[in-house]
């Protein structure tokens, strides 16, 4: 399977990095393409822009920088059609992300979003043009799948909090790491040396170093 990824922000990076790792679990053999960050470089995808290219934050900066971004939205569909992605997905960024899905539509691709924009705060309007053009929505609030059932007649998917797989890995690696660390020798008091322990280590240290 070949992937097309766009994020355009640092917490799209860090949620598309975790999103490959999973996605290379299930299939070793995917190839990935991206926009996004080091976090998604390290995880395996080819790297086509950085995030931080992509930053223009205020109206003005903006206007300042259309040229910009119109060859950015004009250089992204090209590298596409190029690359031929089995699947395109789009990662929260709507102010770009939702344009490449009108258009990827168009051209027949496969079209996943993954982290919805917050349509049921502002813009609500929205949801047409998305229902239209996203095959598979992706939402990490409970609240968002009955919202976008109820209001809208579009059956979505919710996947959970990806910063919830985080934090539980963080907490993981915490407990390993404490489970691991011997006590400190109180003071005055020499770690005492038993055959067992003399035995376990030695053995140890035979042991092929991994890397």
């Amino acid at each position: 399977m070949r992937y097309y990824i766009i994020a355009g922000e640092a917490s799209g990076d860090l949620h598309g990095s975790n999103l490959i790792k999973e996605l290379k679990k299930r299939d070793n053999n995917i190839v990935v393409r991206c926009w996004g960050g080091d976090l998604m470089q390290q995880a395996g995808a080819e790297l086509v822009k950085h995030y931080r290219e992509l930053a223009f934050m205020g109206f003005a900066e903006v206007i300042k920088n259309l040229p910009t971004i119109l060859g950015n939205l004009k250089f992204c569909k090209e590298d596409i059609l190029l690359f031929k992605p089995d699947a395109l997905v789009l990662i929260d960024y709507p102010g770009f992300n939702l344009r490449i899905a009108e258009w990827a539509k168009q051209q027949g691709l496969k079209v996943i979003y993954y982290i919805s924009p917050q349509v049921w705060a502002w813009k609500e309007g929205r949801v047409r043009k998305m229902k239209a053009c996203i095959d598979k929505m992706l939402v990490i609030l409970p609240f968002e799948k009955d919202y976008f059932r109820d209001k809208w007649n579009w059956e979505v998917e919710y996947v959970g909090h990806p910063l919830v797989e985080v934090i539980d890995e963080f907490k993981a690696r915490r407990s390993a790491a404490a489970a691991t660390t011997p006590p400190p020798a109180l003071p005055g008091h020499e770690p005492r040396i038993t055959a067992d322990t003399a035995q376990t280590a030695d053995a140890k240290h035979r042991l092929p170093d991994p890397t």
